[in-house]
C-alpha cells in the first residue's frame, strides 16, 4: 500500500475518534461569529456596489448575454447577490482555515503523535508566527488565482476542476508546514516539503475535491440567496470539517516521512581530536 494510501485510512480512522469530531465545533463557532457580524454590517452596502457597478458598466446585458449562450439566463436575476456571495465566500473558508491552523492542528499533531509516533523526537522550528506567515501569503496568491477564475465558477464542469486546484495548493502550502513544525528542524522540513512535494499536492488535490463539494450548496440560483446564512453556516462546517480530515491525513504522511528520513540520515556526531 503506498503511503498516500494507508495515511488515508489512517486519517479516516483518526476522524472518527470522539475528540476529532469535537474539534471542529471551535473554528466552526468562531467563523460563525465573526461572520455573522460582518453579514449583518456589511452585506447589503456590498450588493449595493456590485449592483450600482453592474448599471454603471452595463454589466447586466453583458453577464445576461454571456449565461444566454450556457442556457442559464435565469441566474441573471439573482447574479449580484450571488456575485457578492462568491467574493465573500474564500474570505470565510481563510477564517476557517487560519482557526484550524492555529487551534485545530496542535490537537491534531498531540492526537496523531501520540498515537502512532509516540519516540519521534521534537525538533520543532516552526512557529505561530510562521504558520500565520505562510497562510496569509498563500491565501494572497489563492485568492488572486481565485478572482481571475472566478467567471468559470458559473459554468459546472469549469468550476469543478478549477475549485479542487486552488484548494488543492493553498491546503498543501499551509497544512503540510503545519504537520511538520513541531517534530521537524527547518532542514528537515525543507528537505521533506522538497521530497515529497507531489504526494503532498496529490493529496491536497484530492482534498481539494473534497473542499469543493459544499460549493455545490451555491448552485441553487435563488434558493441560495434565500437561504444564504443557513449555507454559509453549513458551508464554513463542512470546509472545517474537510480542513481537519486533511489536516489528519497530512500530519500521518507527513510523520511517517519524517521517521523514514530520520532514519535513512542519522546524525553524526563529530568526536574532538
Amino acid at each position: 500500500m503506498s503511503p498516500v494510501l494507508a495515511a488515508f485510512f489512517r486519517a479516516v480512522w483518526s476522524q472518527l475518534h470522539a475528540r476529532m469530531l469535537l474539534l471542529t465545533l471551535m473554528p466552526f463557532l468562531l467563523s460563525v461569529l465573526i461572520w455573522g457580524v460582518v453579514l449583518w454590517l456589511g452585506f447589503q452596502p456590498l450588493i449595493d456596489w456590485i449592483h450600482g457597478w453592474f448599471l454603471d458598466n452595463d454589466g447586466f446585458r453583458i453577464v445576461g448575454d454571456v449565461l444566454g449562450w450556457f442556457g442559464l439566463g435565469a441566474i441573471k436575476a439573482v447574479i449580484v447577490p450571488l456575485l457578492a456571495m462568491w467574493v465573500l465566500l474564500p474570505l470565510m473558508i481563510l477564517t476557517a482555515l487560519v482557526f484550524i491552523g492555529t487551534l485545530a492542528m496542535p490537537a491534531i499533531v498531540r492526537h496523531v503523535a501520540s498515537r502512532r509516533f509516540p519516540t519521534l523526537e521534537q525538533r520543532g522550528s516552526g512557529s505561530l508566527l510562521g504558520s500565520l506567515w505562510i497562510a496569509f501569503t498563500s491565501f494572497v496568491i489563492f485568492l488572486l488565482l481565485w478572482l481571475v477564475t472566478l467567471p468559470l465558477s458559473a459554468l459546472p464542469p469549469l468550476g469543478f476542476l478549477v475549485q479542487p486546484l486552488l484548494w488543492g495548493w493553498l491546503t498543501y502550502r499551509v497544512l503540510a508546514y503545519d504537520a511538520l513544525s513541531v517534530h521537524a528542524d527547518t532542514l528537515e522540513l525543507h528537505a521533506i516539503l522538497r521530497q515529497h512535494k507531489w504526494p503532498l499536492l496529490v493529496i491536497g488535490a484530492i482534498a481539494g475535491a473534497l473542499g469543493a463539494m459544499p460549493t455545490l450548496l451555491w448552485l441553487g440560483g435563488a434558493l441560495s440567496v434565500v437561504f444564504f446564512p443557513l449555507l454559509a453556516a453549513l458551508s464554513i462546517w463542512l470546509y472545517v470539517l474537510v480542513f481537519i480530515f486533511t489536516g489528519l491525513w497530512f500530519e500521518h504522511y507527513c510523520l511517517a516521512a519524517l521517521t523514514r528520513y530520520r532514519l535513512a540520515n542519522p546524525p553524526t556526531n563529530s568526536q574532538p581530536d
